[in-house]
């Protein structure tokens, strides 16, 4: 998956996430993200935070080390 939609379609999950009550947005991302996401794009997720996270939300980044 091309970079930019990989930023895209995880800033639109933790966006949703962030609005909801209770907080946590990062676990609720990451257990989003474990039960949705193909492993592939997992890695790609986690590779590119590894790189600086450009473009992602800070919610996105904190949860990424919560992948396992």
């Amino acid at each position: 998956m091309s970079p930019d939609k990989m930023v895209h379609m995880a800033n639109q999950i933790a966006t949703f996430f962030k609005t909801q009550p209770g907080g946590k947005a990062a676990e609720r991302v990451a257990a989003h993200l474990r039960d949705f996401w193909e492993p592939r794009m997992r890695e790609q997720l986690r590779r590119h935070v590894a790189e600086g996270g450009r473009g992602l939300d800070p919610a996105v980044i904190e949860a990424a080390p919560l992948l396992g």
